[in-house]
Order: C-alpha cells, then sequence, then structure tokens
C-alpha cells in the first residue's frame, strides 16, 4: 500500500469494501506503484489511484485496468464491479418507508429477534449450558442490562436449535409474574406430555415483590417453581428467571428459592466496547445499512461499561434508523437529538409539544398510572388494563399517540411502559413522579382495595376507614369533589368509604361507652328500676 492511501474501513460501505478489495489484490501482486500500473495500462496513475481510494465508485474500465494490471481476473472482478453498481443504487435510492428497522427502540427484543441481536454470544452460551444442567437458574443484572433480551433473542432461539440428544425442550413457556402469579400462570407450571424437559421462563421476576401484594400468593408462586431438589437435573420443569439485581435481595425471604440461586446464578454485566460495536454495526449490515465510523466511535465511547445504557442506546440507533440519510447512519443525526442520554426525552418532547395543556395533564395522570414509585427501593414501571388509563375518545387518541412515539406498549388490554429507563432518562416524567410520590403511594394502594372490594361483592367491611380514609381523603378530595383522575371504581369504593366513615364517629362513641365504667352504672341503675317496678306492680293493691 502506498504510502499517500488513507486507511479504510471496509465496513463503512460498498464504496469502502469495493475499494479495501482492490487495495488487497495490489498488495498480493507485490505492492507495484502506481507509475508500473499505469506504463501497463494507458490509465493516468492518479485515476488508477483514485479507484482506491474508497471515495466513489470507479467506472468498469478502470476497475478492469486495474485489475489487470495487478493481474486479477478480470470476469470476477466485473460480477463485484456490477453487484457495487447495485449496492450504491439502492443507496441513492433512499430509504424504503416500508422496511422493517433493524433495531428495536426500548423495547425488548423478542423471541424472532435472534438474528439482529449481536454482542452476547457468550453470555447466552452460558446460559444455555446452565439451563441444560439446572432444573432452576437466575439471571440477575440491573435494569437496562438486556436480561429479557437476552432471554427472548437469545436463550429461545438457542434451545430451539438443540438436538434431541442434547437435550431439546418440548416445550418453551414465557411469563412475566403480574399481580396475581399463582392465578394467572399456575397452568404454565405443569410439564408437557414428553419425556424431554418444559423450559419456564419468567422475565421481570422482581414483579412477584413489586405487583404481588398477597404474601401466600407470592409464596405459593415462588415454591411452585422450585425443584424438589435444589441444583439437580432431570426435573422435567426447568425454570429460568430473571430478576433485577436491585430486588435481588428480596428474594433471601424464601429459604427454598436462597438454596436455587446458590446452585445456578448467572450475572449480567456491561457489555465491552466490541460487543457494542457488534450491537449497532451488525444490525445493520443486516438490513444492507451504513454506519459512520465516527458515530460507531461516538456511541461505543458514550455507552461501553454503562450499567443500564443499553435500552438507551437501542432507542438511540432507532431514532438514527428513522432520520438515514439514504441508507446511511449519521454523526450529524446523532448530534441533533441530544446523543444516548438525550434521545428519549428528545423523542418524548417532540410529541408532547404538539399537546394542549389539558392533553399534557391527561397524559400525565395516565403516565403516572404505569408506574410504581419506590419505597426504600427504586421505580418500577406498572403495567395496567387498557379500561384504567382509557375513558374518552380523547384518552383514546393520546394512548395511540404514546404508543406511536414508543413511549408505552399495548399488549392485548394491558398497557405499559416501553421500558423503566424512561422513568430516569426522560426529566418531564421523573419531575412528575417526584412530585407526586407520596399521591402516587396512596392512588396505588387506593386501586388494590377498590379491586378487592369489587371480587368481595362490595362488602362493606372492605371500605376504607380510619387512618387511610382520612389519607385517600387529603390526597383525592376538595372543596370541588373527587380528583378527576380516579377510574369509575376508584370513585365508588371512596365515595362509599366517605359515606361509610359519616357514622364512625357515632359508633366509635357507643363503642367506648360500652367499654367504659358508665355502662355498668347505667345497666345497674336499669335493673334496679325494673326491679322496683317489678315490686310494685306485685304488691299494689288490686280492687
Amino acid at each position: 500500500m502506498g504510502r499517500s492511501e488513507k486507511p479504510l474501513d471496509p465496513t463503512a460501505g460498498p464504496v469502502q469494501r469495493f475499494a479495501h478489495a482492490l487495495r488487497e489484490l495490489r498488495r498480493e501482486a507485490g505492492n507495484p506503484t502506481y507509475r508500473e500500473m499505469a506504463r501497463r495500462t494507458g490509465y493516468s496513475a492518479p485515476t488508477l489511484s483514485g479507484a482506491a481510494a474508497g471515495e466513489r465508485p470507479p467506472s468498469l474500465p478502470v476497475t478492469l485496468a486495474y485489475v489487470a494490471a495487478c493481474g486479477g481476473r478480470p470476469e470476477d472482478w466485473e460480477r463485484r464491479w456490477r453487484e457495487l453498481t447495485r449496492e450504491t443504487a439502492a443507496l441513492a435510492a433512499g430509504p424504503d418507508e416500508d422496511e422493517p428497522a433493524p433495531y428495536r427502540g426500548l423495547a425488548r427484543f423478542g423471541t424472532e429477534d435472534g438474528h439482529l441481536f449481536f454482542g452476547r454470544e457468550q453470555l447466552v452460551a452460558d446460559l444455555l449450558e446452565m439451563t441444560r444442567k439446572h432444573d432452576f437458574v437466575t439471571l440477575v443484572g440491573p435494569s437496562g442490562s438486556g436480561k429479557s433480551s437476552l432471554l427472548r433473542a437469545g436463550l429461545v432461539p438457542a434451545l430451539r436449535l438443540l438436538g434431541e440428544d442434547d437435550g431439546r425442550p418440548a416445550a418453551i413457556r414465557i411469563c412475566t409474574p403480574g399481580s396475581t402469579p399463582r392465578t394467572t400462570h399456575g397452568a404454565l407450571l405443569t410439564p408437557a406430555e414428553s419425556d424431554a424437559p418444559t423450559v419456564l421462563v419468567v422475565d421481570q421476576f422482581e414483579e412477584v415483590f413489586t405487583l404481588c401484594r398477597d404474601p401466600s400468593e407470592r409464596a405459593e408462586f415462588v415454591r411452585d417453581l422450585l425443584p424438589a431438589r435444589p441444583g439437580g437435573a432431570g426435573h422435567r420443569l426447568r425454570v429460568v428467571v430473571a430478576i433485577r439485581a436491585d430486588f435481588y435481595g428480596h428474594c433471601a425471604d424464601h429459604p427454598r428459592l436462597v438454596e436455587a440461586l446458590n446452585a445456578a446464578t448467572l450475572l449480567v454485566g456491561p457489555m465491552s466496547p466490541e460487543q457494542v460495536r457488534e450491537a449497532i454495526v451488525k444490525p445493520a449490515a443486516a438490513a444492507r445499512l451504513v454506519v459512520e465510523r465516527a458515530l460507531t466511535a461516538r456511541i461505543v465511547s458514550d455507552v461501553a461499561q454503562e450499567p443500564g445504557a443499553l435500552p438507551l442506546m437501542s432507542h438511540t440507533l432507532l431514532e438514527l434508523w428513522r432520520r438515514r440519510r439514504a441508507r446511511t447512519l449519521t454523526l450529524d443525526a446523532y448530534r441533533s437529538i441530544g446523543g444516548v442520554q438525550g434521545a428519549v426525552a428528545h423523542t418524548a418532547e417532540e410529541l408532547f409539544r404538539g399537546l394542549s395543556e389539558a392533553q399534557v395533564e391527561l397524559a400525565r395522570s395516565m403516565l403516572l398510572r404505569l408506574i410504581t414509585p419506590g419505597d426504600g427501593a427504586p421505580d418500577t414501571r406498572r403495567p395496567a388494563d387498557r379500561a384504567e388509563l382509557v375513558r374518552s375518545e380523547e384518552a383514546e387518541a393520546l394512548l395511540e399517540a404514546l404508543v406511536g412515539a414508543r413511549l408505552v406498549t399495548v399488549d392485548g388490554t394491558t398497557v405499559d411502559l416501553t421500558h423503566e429507563a424512561l422513568i430516569t432518562a426522560w426529566p418531564r416524567l421523573r419531575d412528575w413522579v417526584e412530585s407526586d410520590r407520596e399521591r402516587l403511594r396512596v392512588q396505588r394502594r387506593l386501586t388494590e382495595a377498590a379491586r378487592e372490594w369489587e371480587q368481595l361483592d362490595r362488602d362493606p367491611g372492605a371500605l376504607y376507614r380510619g387512618t387511610r380514609l382520612m389519607a385517600a381523603r387529603a390526597a383525592f378530595v376538595s372543596a370541588d369533589g373527587l380528583a378527576g383522575d380516579l377510574t369509575p371504581l376508584e370513585r365508588e369504593f371512596l365515595t362509599e368509604s366517605i359515606r361509610s366513615g359519616r357514622f364512625q364517629p357515632v359508633v366509635v362513641t357507643l363503642r367506648r361507652f360500652v367499654r367504659s365504667r358508665w355502662w355498668l352504672v347505667l345497666r345497674v341503675a336499669l335493673l334496679s328500676s325494673v326491679v322496683i317496678w317489678t315490686v310494685w306492680f306485685l304488691n299494689r293493691d288490686h280492687p
């Protein structure tokens, strides 16, 4: 290679890849000078040098002259040149609006996305080996470390590729616990009718602590997940759970769960710079896209070794794909959206700039219902029934806008934040949570109490009383009436609790009186009156 030639990155695009191949051909020919090549071909040295510069595609005659001067096969290189022409024409044509994105944004990778999941190959192999050897495997990592994607786009496809002799499962099932894990997912705990094991993947296992409020329900679900012999193999149901590292300590309340965790736990750490680079470049290459070399270096620098940054990076890459220039992801676009740390807020604020004040308040109410404020623990997302959020046509339209902006997802009747990273990466939402934290806690308890009241056929005994009623009244009752962000069920529950509570002072006074000494005095006085009246009646003169 001549001293004047600049280094090339063959992964930067089809032109650079073609020029790099020409340089390799010249190197294999002994690195003849361009003057020597010019004497052999009749083309000038600058023209031949330009063919391998990687700045623009060379013409076919120049390419063939370059190849002939280096002793290459013209027919092979004509074929490669025509392939280069097709690729550059596709780049010049611009993006196809119907083309699927190679990045998933804040959403997790699904089981069908294995062909786009890169950078975690060794971790997938380790997890697969553990799953083959143990009945209960735990995947632990901080929020945003990619646990859900690792399970769905890594482990599940790897299990499906196993041969029968290697332990291919008879069935693979996936669930997230939710608020009633044993009731909702009990059927999944029964192995398939086969000698091969059934693998149950429990994603977001921390929900048994954040969403399930019934200790017996939680205990039964945990018990049914665990094998008879922790650490052993051969059980027909094999369980893989993923849990956020900040909730790992909650598992200590279940002794048998502790035994299982000690037997097989895999810790998910941050990705190395090379792994981050693969996660950026390889999905783009699969979609025949080009990522500017400077852009790749900048993202790697911003993300590598940063725990919890993967969803932010994925969202950034999706935004860059939306803003691609022809078929190239550019550093300029990265700067325009605020980089990895600012991309989520940029996307959200793009939507909010077009909303009225009333719509912003409605969006605030809807989004806050999708968050469980931490009590000595980090805030977490909270899946909610669509009916809890949508009670008008305006709310329906706003929900669709939030889905379109990829801030929330809808799965059947369940609405959820796309990722918990939104809570910390979007300043507006973070400020809302902080300013309403105590009210949110009261609201979560009110929602659960109202549902329990409904399930008990509106038993008066399930209504709020005492300090719980006082807290709810302080949070949701003003001179104008009940707060507008309550659901119809919550309003009915609180109204009935208040109505019932009006009689409570009288009841309390009577109960205190009955327990006091004055009740004894009154009883003695009444009894004495009855005795005196009876004696008088029996001894009076009769006509």
